[in-house]
């Protein structure tokens, strides 16, 4: 978990969170921040805007702002009376209408068109190769001796050998291609931390381009199979080039570049040159089947990769068409800013993860503060030792007004447990594997955006859990703590497996975990009386959801001044069930009206506790004392703090001051 910062002194900071709000001119500054905000204030003041990945304008449409994205020259604009606004400094465009900017595009139509142009060449080339072989270069070797080849394959031909090709060319079979291509784009898109879409666009254009260019090629180049014994139904097309071949090299080559660009794993070259094995056999089997001469097939490898290049420059991170900014990004945020009232700027410090925010993430949260106003901002990275507690409390030291935290939940609950009761707004960019805070107030995930909503939001504060124990000092969490299962299963789960299937890792941790004995435990709350209970697990929470939508404590709210204690002792799968729908009805009950629980005894929210024999129970408290017959796991806010016998949590209303969206309020 790394270095905690110990708890400040609660006294006299119950109310945290009402100094330090900003001026009202800091939330207008650069109202065009990326997400979605209107123009700035002020009569005839002209409006630029940022989008992050893709912003939007007031009037609710969508502006990727590629035509400019390239531009150095000055950009005409609209001031609110109707005249032409002037350039930013050093001829730098300014954005010409709110929800568009050149320096933080999305770029998606000039890479489309890059695509498009790119593709029109390659179907020329491997079109023009075609007529050739097909035509003058016929009577030249190579061409004279593809037939000699394809009759010594069909003279070497056993039963064992028909089998093999016949599984290999299915390999490359139209249905086959289809159905990986499916499935592995589902895969990126579900499974991982984050979901991969470049990636999962990657390989799905990759695909569908090289089919696109086939049906082109074999219309404008007529070539008749050879002339031996064919094992499979010719298609009607032409032979050249070889369909299976290239579908197969787009494929499984493309699943290539991802296994080695994505993965870490030792695995990765030997897994890379088995499936860049794969459109060889294919082209081999279908030799062997009679079905291409070796041109045919150089043609569809040719396809394949080319097609998996051109896709790969328009869309992959690190060298992208999509979506990077011109070489003067900067001076275009710069001058946008420039473009805005001048607003009375704070001191702002961004503390970051820099084993989930990547240098092109950094950069382009450098570009959104720029065009905020803010130039030079300075980026503090964690380490494991600090992992966000000692840069704040630093930072605070050298007078910083406004802390943007980018990272995951251990980050963010490090960041926040030095803020407590400071009343300096944190701004949340989530970076992680869980970002539950983040989640459940609404934030947009992608970093730019979030930023943007954030730089642009207003101040609201938020109630923090202060939480001790055997063998870990008083810290502060945002989310949930917790003992049983839930830690268990943090504790089973590999950085590796969070990082390759994301949050989807803990769920599988968890199963091992269902095998661990239950525990037997007392809770005293807001000094009333014990209360004896079997738990598989107990949650102290400040925060209601967790990811995919699960509520395991559907009514905690961040800003009620209370924490909520759940209790889950579900026996056998009918209790799981049993609890799963007491956690339904919870959810449902929470939506749809006002908050239903007590706030002065504690009392369970759905009448059906574990004390009584159900499978959940909870309760809400000002503090919490928990005591353990034997030692138990124990996490908070997603990191493991080790086995104890005690957990102590109380409420600090109001201690944590955030930047949100207005319309969260």
């Amino acid at each position: 978990m790394g270095t905690s910062v110990p708890a400040r002194d609660t006294s006299g900071t119950e109310e945290g969170g009402s100094s330090g709000r900003p001026a009202e001119a800091d939330r207008n500054a650069g109202a065009a921040g990326a997400g979605g905000n209107g123009p700035s204030r002020g009569a005839g003041s002209r409006t630029a805007t940022a989008t992050g990945t893709s912003g939007r304008s007031p009037d609710g449409t969508g502006n990727d702002g590629a035509a400019e994205a390239g531009r150095n020259g000055p950009t005409a604009e609209t001031d609110g009376s109707g005249g032409a606004g002037r350039s930013g400094r050093r001829g730098a465009p300014v954005p010409a209408r709110p929800g568009h900017s050149p320096a933080l595009s999305t770029g998606v139509p000039r890479a489309a068109a890059r695509i498009g142009a790119f593709a029109v060449c390659q179907a020329a080339v491997i079109a023009g190769f075609g007529l050739l072989i097909t035509g003058p270069a016929r009577e030249f070797w190579p061409m004279t001796a593809e037939d000699t080849a394809v009759e010594a394959l069909e003279d070497a031909r056993t039963a064992t050998l028909d089998t093999a090709s016949t599984i290999a060319s299915a390999l490359g079979d139209t249905a086959t291609v289809v159905g990986l291509t499916l499935l592995a784009c589902l895969a990126l898109v579900l499974v991982p931390r984050l979901p991969r879409w470049r990636e999962a666009v990657f390989l799905a254009v990759g695909v569908s381009l090289q089919s696109v260019i086939f049906v082109l090629i074999t219309a404008s180049v007529d070539r008749t199979r050879p002339d031996v014994e064919r094992m499979d139904d010719s298609p009607p097309t032409s032979s050249y080039t070889s369909g299976h071949t290239g579908a197969a090299t787009a494929l499984y080559a493309g699943l290539a570049v991802l296994v080695l660009s994505r993965v870490r794993a030792p695995w990765r070259k030997p897994l890379a040159a088995l499936l860049l094995l794969l459109p060889l056999l294919v082209g081999l089997a279908r030799l062997y089947r009679g079905m291409h001469h070796p041109t045919d097939v150089a043609g569809g490898l040719a396809n394949g990769a080319l097609s998996l290049f051109v896709v790969g420059r328009a869309v992959l991170p690190g060298h992208s068409w999509v979506g990077r900014p011109p070489a003067d990004a900067m001076d275009i945020a710069v001058a946008a800013a420039e473009e805005q009232p001048a607003p009375a700027q704070k001191k702002l410090t961004v503390i970051v993860n820099p084993t989930v925010t990547d240098e092109a993430t950094q950069e382009q949260l450098r570009l959104v503060l720029a065009q905020h106003g803010y130039r030079d901002t300075p980026f503090v990275a964690t380490t494991a030792e600090d992992t966000g507690g000692g840069q704040t409390a630093e930072a605070l030291r050298a007078g910083t007004e406004l802390i943007v935290v980018c990272g995951g939940d251990g980050t963010v609950r490090a960041v926040a447990d030095a803020l407590a009761g400071t009343g300096v707004p944190l701004v949340l960019v989530p970076s992680g594997t869980g970002n539950l805070l983040a989640r459940h107030l609404h934030l947009p995930l992608r970093p730019a955006e979030a930023l943007a909503a954030g730089l642009t939001g207003e101040p609201r504060a938020l109630d923090l859990g202060r939480i001790e124990g055997d063998g870990f000092p008083a810290v502060h969490f945002t989310a949930m703590a917790g003992a049983g299962l839930d830690a268990t299963m943090l504790e089973e789960t590999s950085d590796r497996a969070k990082s390759v299937l994301g949050w989807p890792a803990y769920v599988l941790a968890g199963a091992k975990g269902l095998r661990t004995p239950r525990m037997r435990l007392t809770v005293r709350l807001d000094g009333g009386p014990e209360l004896r209970r079997t738990a598989r697990m107990v949650l102290l929470a400040n925060i209601g959801t967790v990811q995919a939508g699960a509520a395991p404590v559907p009514a905690a709210k961040p800003d009620d001044g209370l924490l909520d204690l759940a209790v889950f002792d579900p026996r056998g799968a009918g209790g799981w069930l049993r609890a799963a729908g007491v956690l339904l009805r919870a959810k449902r009950r929470g939506a749809g009206g006002p908050d239903t629980r007590h706030r002065d005894t504690g009392a369970d929210v759905t009448g059906t506790g574990a004390g009584d024999g159900g499978p959940v129970e909870f309760h809400t408290f000002r503090r919490a004392e928990l005591a353990f017959a034997r030692p138990q796991s124990r996490e908070i806010d997603g990191d493991p703090v080790g086995p104890g016998v005690r957990l102590t949590a109380e409420v600090r209303p109001g201690a944590l001051t955030v930047m949100l969206p207005a319309r969260e309020r």
